[in-house]
């Protein structure tokens, strides 16, 4: 398939990521075309939306990452907002949005589930091997120190506009 061939996309953003679609639940849908791979969380703050700056890309973007095995996607998202941004929540205190099919440059397409959470309480933050600071976003269109990932963004709009199942 060509580049004039290949699916719109819902979104764009730095480093050639494409979002493809969005796909509705239920939590535990599989896909034929791709796997289910990474799970993402939209936190928000007092209306503010964590984004959290990932050393390696330079981009701002959604805490998420990869699906250990064994593991479902929403302990996944928990881990990983643990892991990248300090924030906790428990996995069961996150609202599944629905799936995003995202194409890479540098890898296949897959799936990811993408969670939403509010908290009252914003946990101290300690930069670390793959985070290189947390910020607090209210909408502006840059941030110092990275590029805003807009996929992202588009999908944190996505949970906000999704009502709870």
């Amino acid at each position: 398939m060509t580049t004039d061939q290949q699916p719109h996309a819902l979104a764009t953003g730095p480093l050639d990521v494409r979002l493809l679609a969005f796909e509705p639940g239920p939590e535990e849908r599989t896909f034929g075309d791709a796997p289910v791979t990474y799970a993402l969380v939209a936190l928000r703050h007092e209306g503010r939306l964590l984004l959290v700056l990932e050393r390696g890309r330079g981009t701002w973007e959604l805490p998420g990452g990869g699906i250990d095995p064994g593991e479902t996607p929403r302990v996944a998202a928990a881990r990983e907002l643990r892991e990248e941004a300090g924030q906790v929540i428990a996995p069961e205190a996150l609202r599944f949005v629905g799936f995003s099919k995202t194409a890479f440059a540098d890898r296949p397409v897959a799936y990811g589930a993408v969670f939403a959470a509010e908290t009252t309480a914003v946990r101290p933050f300690t930069p670390n091997e793959e985070i290189a600071a947390i910020h607090w976003w209210s909408g502006e269109p840059e941030i110092p120190g990275g590029l805003l990932q807009t996929v992202d963004t588009y999908l944190a709009e996505r949970a906000r506009s999704t009502p709870p199942a």
